[in-house]
């Protein structure tokens, strides 16, 4: 399926790999969005510039839009409509426990999650994917959208500019959540598929680190932005070469590295993960968190029962 996989958080340059994962993901992001309308209302705020067709926003998604892993509450609705047993939902309950509790990615968990997801989908159709993501997305993901990042996302489309998601999780799940918070679209992990059924392989490598850069990098080149006027948000420093292309980078809800990277490099940051974290850096936190805790002690008691 498009995309479940993540790679080790350590740094290296874009390798073929990468560019096509890059290519793919932005050819796949470009052709969602000439299905959609979207009614965006001006604004003028100091930024974004208002009316400047050159720049565009680009948000990842875990942690920086959505509380926790998209590909962790995916596989919950999988589970619910049998795709997998018992032992891989306690799996995947565990692994996104830790990502609540930790709040960074363990290259251990994002492999396993990775093979695990393919392996599910393959032989499964892309439009039933697509229509089950639909239905996920009510169920798990639409409460865990972070206000004070969606409002970020939307001072952009007051101003007149496009917003993408970027993000390691399939491409068809990351559309789903796109549409429905009235993005532009979304770059993803992309699945290969033959005559609409998953093969159970990626197109290039998972979305992540260097491939990320290189999906803005390929989109910005076919929409004719300018990346030294466009935005790049995230909470993961892994996320440093995308953030690195842009003239405007922002550190949301950031890792220990990601909040030394951005201060080192006098980059804006954002944390709306709790007031006393947020006071630390000097901004307002958003309302509405929502229920973390009781999501993280269900999957740890839920692995526990397992054991």
């Amino acid at each position: 399926m498009a995309a479940l996989g993540w790679l080790t958080p350590r740094r290296r340059s874009a390798t073929a790999r990468s560019v096509l994962a890059g290519e793919a993901s932005a050819e796949a992001a470009r052709k969602s969005t000439q299905e959609l309308e979207h009614v965006q209302t001006a604004g003028e705020p100091e930024f974004p510039v208002h009316g400047d067709d050159k720049a565009a926003a680009f948000f990842d998604l875990d942690n920086t839009v959505m509380q926790g892993a998209a590909l962790f509450h995916f596989g919950r609705g999988l589970y619910k409509r049998k795709f997998f047993d018992t032992r891989d939902l306690a799996r995947f309950a565990w692994q996104q426990a830790w990502f609540r509790l930790a709040g960074v990615e363990d290259p251990e968990h994002m492999q396993d999650a990775r093979d695990s997801a393919l392996s599910i989908v393959q032989g499964h159709r892309v439009s039933e994917l697509k229509s089950i993501g639909e239905e996920i997305y009510d169920e798990y993901m639409a409460e865990r959208i972070w206000p004070g990042t969606r409002a970020l996302a939307q001072a952009h489309l007051d101003a007149g500019q496009k917003v993408w998601l970027v993000t390691a999780a399939p491409v068809e799940i990351a559309q789903v959540i796109a549409r429905r918070l009235g993005l532009t679209g979304a770059l993803g992990t992309v699945a290969e598929s033959v005559d609409g059924v998953y093969t159970g392989k990626l197109v290039g490598e998972p979305l992540h680190g260097p491939a990320k850069a290189e999906a803005v990098r390929a989109l910005a080149a076919a929409e004719g932005l300018d990346l030294t006027r466009c935005a790049a948000y995230s909470d993961s420093h892994n996320d440093i070469p995308m953030l690195s292309l842009v003239g405007h980078p922002y550190a949301i809800n950031p890792d220990a590295k990601l909040r030394k990277h951005a201060r080192r490099m006098d980059w804006r940051l954002r944390d709306y993960r709790t007031g006393r974290k947020a006071a630390k850096v000097g901004i307002p936190a958003a309302a509405g968190v929502g229920a973390v805790a009781g999501g993280t002690a269900a999957a740890i008691a839920l692995h526990r029962r397992r054991r």
